[in-house]
Order: C-alpha cells, then structure tokens, then sequence
C-alpha cells in the first residue's frame, strides 16, 4: 500500500504536529521536542551556509543561534509545503527566508536609527563549525557538503555507541578504520593478534562492522524523511556532496 512508504521519524512526527495546529497539545509537545533533536545536528551545516553568503563569524554566528531560536519559537512547519518532505531541503528554505528579513530588518534599522542587535550566545555547536572554506562553492554546495559531513560524523559516533553498550569497544576502536573498504590500515592478521582472534574472525567482524554502518546510516537519513522512498535519493545526494 502506498502509505506503507511513510515513517514514523522524527521529521514526519514534526510535521503532523505542524498539520494538526497548535490544538492539540500533545502533538505539539511530541513535534517540537523532535525538532529539537534533528536540529541539534544541522547548526554547523547552516552556520557554514551563513558564512559562505558573506558574513563575518559573529554575525554567522548569531544570525545562526538566532534562526534556531526563531524555528523553535514559531510555528513554520505547519506552513511547509508538500514537497519539502525532508527536514534539508525545508531547513535550508527557511534559512534563506530568514536571512532576506533579517537583512531587510538591518536596511531598515540603518535608515530608521534603530539600535544595534544584541548579540545571541553561541550554540554548543559552535566548536564544530567548520572555518569559511577558502574554494569558490556556492553556499548551497557548501550547506550540502557540511550536510553529509554531520550526517556521516553523528552515523560514526551512534555505531561507537552501539559497539561500546555491548561491551566492543575496543573491537570497534580497531577495526573502524576499515569501515571503508578499499582503504588502508593495519592487516588483518596483524589486528587478530592485538584482539585475540584470527584472521578469518576480523575479517568476520570487519564485514559486520561494514554491515551495520550502513544499517546506520540509513537510520539517519531515514529520521529526516517523510517518505521512505526519499531515503535512496538522499543517500545518493549525500554522496554526491562528499564527491
């Protein structure tokens, strides 16, 4: 059935929370306490965006804090339209959105003697954030790229997690340099002897390892949709961005 294709992620509890109005309280509360949790992860991405259009690091930065807060605050999502069906796509739209006001409200600030903003604090996010890129990326090339970035970076940190909760730690501390294949590290063998396996186990462990990031980056990609059938085309965006 076609609404088997649809998830129960966080994006998708947003926007039911935003569809069903200020109303229903318990949709609300469930809706924003998601929004805070996906948008945790997109600070540095859209700081980098604020950065490329132009501005300094402080004006990025409070332009930033302050569109997070502006988002928690309001009610936009209920007015997102039907194809912004992933949180990128409708955080970016309204990022761009708030800067136009924001730069309408300093034009006319200048003209009208109006008193300089107070400066917002920076996010925690902040020491993440990545310096102004130095390449001549459009914003929206260097939002996508930080994008893929954090989304790969929260998928290494959630598989860390996993392998430390069931006592693998150090398993995973070894191998996770072989999550890519192809790549270099220490051969197999040699790993064996330091985790007290042979090679026909790490290569086991390895193929595991590999299995399961995937598993996991799928998970990531997923909570930001609407539509399962979005998760392949992100997942090809994303690595498009790295490319």
């Amino acid at each position: 059935m076609a609404g088997e294709r649809f998830l129960t992620t966080r994006w998708s509890v947003v926007l039911r929370a935003g569809r069903a109005g200020a109303a229903d309280q318990a949709a609300a509360g469930e809706g924003r306490a998601a929004l805070e949790r996906l948008a945790e992860s997109y600070w540095a991405p859209l700081h980098a965006y604020v950065r490329r259009r132009g501005y300094d690091e402080e004006a990025a930065r409070d332009l930033t804090q302050d569109f997070f807060a502006r988002l928690l605050e309001r009610r936009d999502v209920a007015t997102a339209a039907p194809e912004l069906g992933r949180f990128r796509s409708f955080l970016l739209t309204a990022l761009q959105r708030f800067l136009v006001n924001a730069e309408e409200r300093a034009r006319a600030e200048k003209r009208g003697g109006g008193r300089r903003p107070l400066s917002l604090d920076a996010h925690a996010g902040e020491a993440r954030a990545a310096p102004e890129p130095a390449h001549a990326d459009t914003p929206e090339r260097v939002f996508e790229r930080a994008w893929a970035e954090a989304v790969l970076a929260r998928t290494l940190l959630r598989l860390a997690e996993d392998y430390g909760a069931r006592g693998k730690g150090a398993l995973f501390a070894a191998l996770r340099e072989h999550l890519v294949a192809g790549e270099g590290g220490a051969p197999y063998a040699e790993l064996g002897r330091g985790l007290g396996l042979s090679e026909g186990a790490v290569k086991v462990a390895v193929h595991r390892l590999r299995a399961r990031y995937r598993t996991q980056l799928r998970r990531e990609i997923a909570d930001t949709v609407e539509d399962a059938a979005d998760v392949d085309d992100e997942l090809r965006r994303l690595f498009l961005a790295l490319g």
